[in-house]
């Protein structure tokens, strides 16, 4: 159980309430630039160059997947083709939730206030959101902070604008690297990580790990 009663509960999104599927779609699409025995080396290192990307200054998304996609292919000597980044960049806003994610945010939904903050743009959330099929109290991106997680400002932006201190939310997020490590950092004390098999556990970071949003609502006694 979790002995807190918070004024908000904040997520992560893309990953921990909307399915991703940005590996497997990368996948296909460059299944006939990149060979076979290649493909795990180049998604890892992918991944990685999505991260230092997010690092640096605040730029739209479509220039985060854009640059990342690029800077990788050329890692590995291959060409560089602007359709396949587009293609992710406009299948973002497909995606849709996890199966028990809905019902598990109504239920979170019946006590608290739910926040999102998340690393897209604006014009990418809303359609996300509306697929969660549960009220919002706030959603926050990465364009209005002008910054991404794991960046501390990301989090920052969104303390200030729900008025609130690091101790005062509990934050869910299926990414310790990009949310958990710095929400530690920053001082939240009540976190929780829906494990979905993206990254290896961090329990050094004091969280509450599970493997699905339906085991939330218990820990809190709904």
């Amino acid at each position: 159980m979790i002995d807190f009663e918070p004024k908000f509960i904040t997520f992560d999104m893309h990953g921990t309430l909307i399915r991703w599927q940005l590996a497997a779609m990368t996948r296909q699409r460059l299944a006939d630039v990149v060979p076979a025995d290649q493909m795990d080396d180049f998604m890892k290192s992918f991944q990685w160059q999505r991260l230092d990307e997010v690092l640096g200054p605040w730029k739209p998304f479509h220039a985060v997947m854009h640059d990342s996609l690029r800077k990788t292919l050329a890692r590995f000597g291959l060409p560089y083709r602007e359709a396949d980044g587009q293609a992710i960049v406009d299948a973002l806003p497909t995606w849709g939730p996890y199966p028990e994610v809905p019902e598990a945010l109504r239920a979170l939904a019946s006590r608290y206030p739910l926040v999102i903050l998340s690393n897209a743009d604006d014009s990418q959330v809303m359609s996300n959101v509306e697929k969660l099929g549960a009220p919002f109290h706030a959603v926050f991106t990465a364009e209005q902070a002008q910054a991404y997680k794991p960046r501390y400002h990301a989090f920052e932006y969104m303390f200030n604008q729900l008025g609130c201190g690091p101790k005062d939310v509990l934050h869910i997020s299926a990414s310790p690297r990009y949310d958990l490590m710095v929400c530690n950092d920053l001082g939240v004390t009540h976190k929780v990580h829906v494990n979905r098999g993206f990254e290896p556990s961090t329990p050094g970071y004091d969280y509450h790990e599970v493997t699905a949003l339906s085991q939330v609502p218990p820990l809190l006694g709904i």
